[in-house]
């Protein structure tokens, strides 16, 4: 049975996606251990070890140079330009065709398909536990570890609005903000059902998992 590590190595998973991977899985995982409803953890843990397979297609391989260590800029290039020939320019279908090809559950790829900022009105108002956690874990999860949903999400829409100038594209600010309060009411609600707080998910919390979760065996049909 292979591992999630054998996997983002099959993959070619840059080592910052891989560790942005683990870490919003163990945040899932701590929510779920500590969740007063029936959740399947399992579920969670395996959509959010791979909630992100595709993402290198958006990525512009300059924002984060330290990132490219130690292959370098010209290997990971060549990389994207495999997903692009492989996958096509869209990096959620491309990670939704990948957990196709792992032979993820169903619900799974389900879980994956939620997590999606755009997506959180639907995932408040109609999904289960489990999509409701894989969402929020990655609202937590920085390029350079845990922070608080706010500030994580502030940070992630800096980020969006600096490749807004290059590609001409524009999100409204008010749109931004609606959606910033379904995101707000989504943690409510899971942390009305969990012992554990918002406030005590920190890095030195889910950094003992990190290995665990590398060696995490995977379910494939």
């Amino acid at each position: 049975m292979k591992t999630a590590e054998d996997i983002y190595d099959e993959y070619k998973i840059m080592p910052s996606l891989q560790l942005h991977q683990l870490r919003v899985a163990a945040v899932g995982k701590l929510i779920c251990e500590s969740f007063k409803e029936a959740v399947d953890q399992r579920t969670v843990v395996s959509a959010c070890l791979f909630h992100d397979m595709g993402n290198i297609l958006k990525f512009d391989l300059a924002v984060f140079p330290e990132f490219l260590e130690p292959q370098g800029l010209s290997y990971w290039q060549s990389v994207k330009a495999d997903y692009e020939k492989k996958y096509g320019t869209d990096q959620h279908a491309a990670t939704l065709q990948i957990a196709r090809e792992l032979g993820l559950s169903d619900f799974t790829i389900t879980c994956i398909d939620a997590v999606a900022f755009s997506k959180a009105e639907k995932t408040l108002a109609e999904g289960s536990w489990e999509e409701k956690i894989c969402e929020y874990a990655d609202t937590r999860v920085g390029p350079r570890g845990v922070l608080p949903m706010v500030e994580r999400l502030e940070e992630g829409r800096k980020r969006y609005l600096d490749r807004q100038v290059k590609t001409g594209v524009n999100v409204p600010q008010d749109r931004f903000d609606q959606l910033l309060e379904v995101e707000r009411k989504m943690e409510q609600q899971i942390f009305s059902h969990a012992s554990v707080r918002p406030e005590a998910i920190i890095d030195e919390s889910i950094d003992p998992m990190i290995r665990e979760l590398r060696n995490y065996p995977v379910d494939e049909t």
